[in-house]
């Protein structure tokens, strides 16, 4: 399997503090020992990027993050994406922009996407991906 990490999670595993020790946490850090493929795209680093702070901290990400896969939507999935939030809205559900694209890539590529945040649990019921976790 491949999983595409959101940065919920990717935030709780990189806590300054320790992580967190949530089911998607522990999901994450067998991946990354290869149970599974991990792959990133460049919103999920800039959010990570931007909610930390330091130069040693950005230093830490920029490096584990060169490791992984870097996938990177093109204009399609920019199209396809607002599909997905459009289509989300119309059924009541509320899901960002970023969000969106994440679902999109999901889809374009066979990947499951691996998140804590809620607003992907109400999406995966409108629109069709993997979501880590759900039936």
């Amino acid at each position: 399997m491949t999983l595409l990490v959101d940065t919920s999670v990717w935030s709780l595993a990189l806590r300054r503090d320790g992580p967190v020790e949530t089911r998607e946490v522990i999901a994450l850090r067998e991946a990354l020992n290869g149970a599974d493929s991990v792959v990133t795209t460049g919103l999920v680093l800039q959010e990570l990027l931007q909610g930390f702070s330091g130069p040693k901290a950005k230093e830490a990400i920029v490096e584990r993050f060169g490791a992984l896969p870097l996938i990177q939507p093109d204009r399609q999935d920019h199209i396809a994406a607002a599909e997905v939030r459009n289509a989300c809205r119309r059924r009541g559900v509320q899901i960002g922009t970023i969000d969106a694209l994440l679902v999109q890539l999901c889809g374009r590529y066979e990947m499951t996407l691996l998140s804590s945040d809620k607003d992907f649990a109400n999406a995966v019921r409108h629109v069709p991906f993997k979501l880590w976790g759900s039936a």
